[in-house]
């Protein structure tokens, strides 16, 4: 499904960020994607979101070489990735209810399917009673869910998340990785960065570790090493 085969990305032709990564992704997998700050996994992602090009390399989605789709289709690609940011970056003068409706707009949804399907990824999120209410109003845990909301309501093939746990108290993480869990066993692709010991421990699925932007373990139902760790 997703693969990629020797790619280097250089910034600037002198910081080395990836080097020389060979990655294959199954669909339906599980994926965390640990290191610590600097490491690659970031560059990895832009990669893979299409936001920059690999220097050398060669990316594919679907058996898609993703670096050959033309300007104007990125958009269309990037349909089939759902992104879950640690930040949330919701939409603050919208909704809970419209801040997830807006994604099934940008793809000139329905408004029949937009009141279909918002209610039933609410009720999948746990926030059928929070539907209007802004996102000023929400707890953290609670608009990472509707975050996470806004990610799969198109039912994207893969969803991307980057360090969605990061600013959530412990019962929160679980909260939300209970969440994230349930959309895989629905036959979703989730790619997750994170320094999450604890969570990456009790998953026990596949890890792989960057280094200084060289993968330097892939196991398939593996823990957070110490290599792993924050200076």
């Amino acid at each position: 499904m997703i693969e990629f085969n020797n790619v280097t990305k250089i910034y600037k032709k002198t910081f080395t960020a990836v080097k020389n990564i060979n990655l294959k992704i199954d669909k339906g997998e599980f994926i965390f994607i640990v290191g610590k700050s600097g490491a690659g996994k970031s560059t990895l992602i832009k990669l893979l979101l299409r936001e920059i090009s690999p220097t050398e390399g060669i990316i594919t989605y679907n058996n898609q070489d993703i670096n050959k789709i033309r300007k104007r289709s990125v958009s269309e690609y990037r349909r089939h990735i759902g992104f879950i940011f640690q930040d949330y970056r919701l939409l603050p003068k919208m909704t809970v209810y419209e801040n997830i409706a807006f994604a099934m707009e940008m793809i000139c949804c329905q408004a029949k399917s937009i009141r279909r399907e918002v209610p039933l990824v609410l009720s999948m999120v746990g926030l059928s009673d929070k539907a209007k209410y802004y996102p000023d109003e929400l707890s953290g845990g609670e608009q990472q869910r509707v975050a996470i909301a806004r990610a799969v309501i198109n039912k994207p093939e893969t969803v991307i998340a980057d360090e969605p746990t990061g600013n959530l108290d412990v019962e929160t993480s679980k909260e939300i990785m209970k969440i994230l869990a349930e959309v895989n066993r629905r036959g979703t692709t989730v790619i997750m960065a994170t320094h999450d010991r604890e969570i990456v421990n009790h998953y026990h699925r596949r890890v792989v570790e960057l280094k200084k932007g060289i993968i330097i373990r892939d196991v398939k139902a593996g823990g957070y090493s110490y290599e792993s760790e924050e200076d």
